[in-house]
């Protein structure tokens, strides 16, 4: 297995251009906060000779498959098996009090799409898992299962953005009252029966329920408002935090924590702002950057990208 033909790290350049600044003095800390396979992380060895890698993932098979292809700078990583909110408690594990440069690549990872019995891909039958930590945890079986039609309407709503939420929710309650949903084509098929046909070529119908059911088990939103703040507060004066969002729940709760983070906590009509009131961080990019148009056609994971990027400008002291 080529990892490099397999897995391509979105953004790749514009990650390094914007962290790498951060990682040039001896001892730098550089957080994977989602290593993955390891791409960006192994770019980001290379380029940053005198960067410490800590890789995090929630995924037992990513590390180890991460930990193979970084084997080469085995000296200057070191990996953690913890949910990306868990930053602060693996840096205070390995005795290391600060980062200077974090990426956070949000979703779900080519490793977990790729693996079919994984379940995250509507689009090839298998069992109805998506548990990005198989070793813990409900599966989207036992959602599916378990959930009152109000709740899977919520989900379907809230995380999937769906607007028939409510009537796939009733199908699903109809249809595990005859016969237990375990597998992925099976939930297709509800989705699909459940659909106007007015409405069948308006992108597949299993697209967003799919997001959704992969958002609860893995309670991606929760992590990642946990995730934010604890990353800008393990950042050093000078550090820098990079995260790359797919969905518009993600992108527009990160937008919102920069927004706060780079804004002046001054009284309204003081005449001077003090120091201890300037921003604690400042943003490097102008709104969300997108993926060029050529990386977008190479790698069609690339599309929905959106990249946002502040730096630490004063410690909280």
């Amino acid at each position: 297995m080529n990892l490099r033909d397999i897995h391509v790290p979105v953004m790749l350049e514009r990650c390094l251009e914007l962290i790498g600044p951060a990682l040039e003095k001896p001892g730098a800390v550089y957080v994977d906060g989602t290593l993955g396979m390891g791409g960006h992380a192994e770019a980001f060895l290379t380029r940053c000779p005198e960067a410490h890698l800590v890789g995090l993932d929630r995924d037992t098979q990513a590390l180890a498959i991460a930990g193979e292809r970084l084997e080469p700078f085995a000296a200057r990583i070191d990996l953690v098996h913890t949910v990306y909110d868990g930053i602060l408690g693996a840096l205070e594990g390995l005795g290391i009090d600060h980062a200077d440069g974090i990426l956070y690549d949000l979703g779900v990872s080519s490793l977990q799409l790729d693996e079919a019995d994984r379940g995250f891909a509507y689009a090839q039958d298998a069992p109805l898992d998506m548990r990005m930590d198989q070793s813990a945890g409900q599966t989207a079986a036992d959602v599916v299962a378990t959930y009152g039609e109000g709740d899977l309407r919520r989900i379907f709503e809230r995380y999937g953005e769906e607007k028939l939420a409510g009537r796939y929710a009733r199908a699903i309650i109809d249809e595990r009252g005859r016969t237990a949903i375990t597998r992925t084509g099976q939930l297709v098929d509800v989705l699909q029966r459940a659909t106007p046909a007015a409405l069948m070529n308006a992108g597949h119908p299993a697209k967003r329920v799919f997001q959704a059911l992969r958002i609860e088990v893995n309670g991606e939103l929760a992590a990642l408002e946990r995730a934010i703040p604890a990353a800008l507060e393990a950042l050093a004066v000078g550090g820098r935090l990079v995260v790359l969002s797919y969905q518009s729940l993600e992108d527009r709760f990160i937008k919102r924590l920069f927004a706060e983070a780079t804004r002046s906590t001054a009284p309204a009509g003081l005449p001077v702002e003090l120091p201890e009131h300037q921003p604690k961080f400042r943003l490097l990019v102008r709104g969300a950057e997108q993926a060029s148009a050529e990386e977008a056609e190479r790698n069609p994971r690339a599309k929905p990208v959106r990249l946002r990027a502040i730096e630490r400008v004063r410690s909280d002291a």
